[in-house]
């Protein structure tokens, strides 16, 4: 089994992780800028952030035989906070480096109007840079919120098809689904979405546009959660190929758009599970 989790958040997980993560099959990677549980209270703390996400991150997951990417963006949370909205300035320069293969995480999280206008700010960034998008769904009248998303995006001019919508549920996945948008879904220990529950939502909507993550982070979160639904789609009787193409193609599709994947096994790191045919197009023109 090889897997690529399109979204966790390294940077609050240990190397013992990364060692579990290539043992289960985890070869790549992308790590969504996220907000660090309180409050930043200056730009620079968000550079840092972003220069550790493009260097450190990227350096110390290739020592696991794992390719890390990353997406750079505004979190819906602290578009709220003024303090942060001089970011906005600083994502270009962020944007145009490699291993950014997405504007992300956007969306909404109280779905105030500071964050129609950062959202809508970074769409435009997006469609500037070229990049597809990673939106993060707000926790809290998920459905309102989801809504509200595909019509934000729509008015920006944003492609479906270069925007995955993220945190998902049996709720939301239909409306995602017949925009034309990828649909993300987060496996969670004890929230969001269970392994389970993610093999029924394949039973019935398929495997195409379906994105599958564990989105673990500081909090109680799994970063095996990808290898725990590959398990249970073999069990529930879905085939290797099929785990093949949630786990890793997809992923492989929409960040490809980026034209900024790397894919190829790491020095030092061999094995059948680390090897991509066409990995070499992916990091040069777009797909």
């Amino acid at each position: 089994m090889r897997i690529f989790d399109p979204h966790i958040h390294m940077s609050s997980r240990t190397t013992d992780d990364y060692e579990a993560m290539y043992a289960s099959g985890v070869r790549a990677l992308v790590e969504p800028a996220f907000w660090l549980g309180q409050p930043r209270t200056s730009v620079g703390s968000y550079t840092d952030y972003f220069d550790a996400l493009i260097g450190w991150e990227r350096f110390r997951a290739a020592q696991f035989g794992i390719r890390h990417h990353c997406t750079i963006a505004l979190n819906p949370k602290e578009a709220n906070d003024p303090r942060c909205r001089e970011v906005l300035d600083v994502l270009p320069r962020y944007l145009a480096k490699d291993g950014v293969v997405a504007v992300g995480e956007v969306g909404y999280d109280s779905m105030t109007k500071e964050e129609d206008e950062v959202f809508a700010q970074q769409l435009a960034l997006a469609l500037e840079h070229d990049l597809p998008v990673l939106v993060h769904t707000p926790h809290r009248d998920k459905l309102e919120g989801t809504k509200r998303t595909l019509d934000v995006v729509r008015e920006a001019g944003v492609a479906p098809e270069r925007v995955v919508v993220d945190h998902l549920n049996e709720v939301t996945v239909k409306l995602v689904k017949d925009s034309g948008a990828w649909m993300g879904f987060s496996i969670y220990p004890d929230t969001k979405m269970d392994e389970h529950r993610m093999v029924e939502i394949l039973r019935q909507y398929g495997l195409d546009n379906m994105i599958v993550n564990s989105a673990a982070d500081w909090g109680r979160s799994d970063p095996l959660k990808t290898a725990k639904t590959g398990q249970a789609m073999l069990d529930g009787g879905f085939t290797e190929a099929d785990v093949d193409k949630v786990l890793w193609q997809n992923p492989v599709d929409f960040y490809g758009q980026s034209g900024r994947l790397t894919l190829d096994p790491l020095p030092g790191f061999t094995g059948e599970a680390a090897t991509f045919e066409g990995n070499s197009v992916l990091r040069g023109a777009r797909k």
